[in-house]
């Protein structure tokens, strides 16, 4: 059987025992069959990568201890996604594929033409926890509170930032990102697209340029995962030796 990989919040040093997270040990003992003295590989986004024992494990608690360093912590590129909130379905497979595909942060924002008023940000966080339990990544993506359009541009620290305009004259992506590196963000808008006026204000803005996602009209989540996509293999770290 795979070893089991995990995110805990504790510190991890080799011979200092860590506690699983709620719902950890559960999974250990039921779902995998694991017991003491299995190894599990652990990660806290801020000291790498570890080879550890499950020291303990009760019903719902485990406690392991981290033996050997298998990884330095890194982190990849500073990629954003800022996202108008869509149905839950789709929002939860944007998060997991996101997550997947290295971005750093994730902020909600709210549109005139949102379908969604409210954001549940700790299904998100477990969702993303899981995705990057699975894909090896060291660290989570930023899951931030959702904001109003204009003032997440307000809080904007001018990092340019790509917004898909599928409907104007604007030029490919590929060539936007040409000689940009990051850090980059790509601002997907609802599913009924941004009004007039919020085009016009977003577009004001000194950092920001609009980008054409090709010649087909995309879908929300389709459109800020094959843009992350194109960040990545362009600006990210896609081309960087392994």
């Amino acid at each position: 059987m795979s070893t089991p990989r995990l995110y805990v919040d504790a510190d991890l040093a080799a011979g200092q025992e860590a506690p699983a997270l709620p719902g950890q040990g559960h999974y250990l003992g039921q779902v995998m069959r694991k017991g003491p003295g299995d190894a599990v590989t652990l990660f806290n986004g801020r000291d790498g990568e570890w080879q550890a024992r499950i020291s303990s494990i009760r019903k719902d608690r485990a406690v392991f201890t981290p033996e050997t360093l298998l990884r330095p912590q890194a982190s990849g590129p500073d990629l954003r996604l800022l996202l108008a909130p869509v149905k839950r379905d789709a929002m939860d497979w944007i998060v997991e594929k996101a997550t997947e595909l290295g971005v750093r942060s994730i902020q909600p924002v709210f549109t005139a033409r949102c379908v969604i008023g409210r954001v549940n940000l700790e299904r998100l966080a477990s969702i993303a926890r899981e995705a990057a339990e699975q894909c090896e990544r060291l660290d989570l993506p930023v899951i931030a509170e959702p904001l109003d359009l204009h003032r997440a541009l307000d809080a904007w620290d001018g990092a340019p930032l790509l917004v898909g305009d599928a409907r104007s004259n604007a030029r490919p992506l590929s060539v936007v990102l040409a000689g940009r590196r990051p850090p980059l963000g790509l601002l997907v808008g609802p599913e009924g697209g941004f009004t007039d006026q919020e085009l016009d204000a977003v577009r004001r803005r000194p950092f920001v340029s609009p980008a054409a996602l090709g010649p087909r009209i995309l879908r929300a989540e389709t459109a800020a995962v094959s843009g992350l996509a194109v960040l990545q293999a362009l600006a990210g770290d896609w081309a960087a030796p392994s």
